[in-house]
């Protein structure tokens, strides 16, 4: 077997690793709270409107995106640190959120998912 490397082989690696950094993930915090679980994350640009969330088991998946834009026509980038594609975070919790009611609010770049699971309503 030759020791060298497979040229096919390093650019699909790159490929895979390329498109693992293309989806980045948010940093989140967890609270639980008297009616489920409140879980903050930093979306700051994010719109409400391309977020979705999936509950499967004790998981729950946030996916969505953040789109650039421009401030000023004509203007070209010098330095970009900012993700602006497709991020998603799965947080696995200690209990069971299937049927849990989903409500998202977005505040100051702080997105607030707020699960109400069944059986813990006042």
């Amino acid at each position: 077997m030759d020791d060298k490397l497979n040229p096919m082989t390093v650019v699909f690696g790159a490929a895979t690793s390329l498109s693992r950094e293309i989806c980045w993930q948010p940093s989140a915090d967890v609270y639980r709270t008297p009616r489920g679980w409140l879980i903050k994350l930093e979306l700051a640009g994010v719109r409400l409107d391309d977020i979705a969330v999936t509950v499967r088991g004790s998981q729950i998946t946030i996916t969505g995106l953040r789109r650039d834009w421009k401030l000023e026509e004509g203007s070209s980038h010098y330095a970009m640190e900012i993700s602006y594609n497709r991020f998603e975070r799965t947080l696995e919790l200690p209990s069971d959120l299937q049927g849990a009611r989903v409500q998202l609010e977005g505040r100051d770049g702080i997105l607030l998912v707020r699960l109400t699971c069944q059986g813990e309503e006042p």
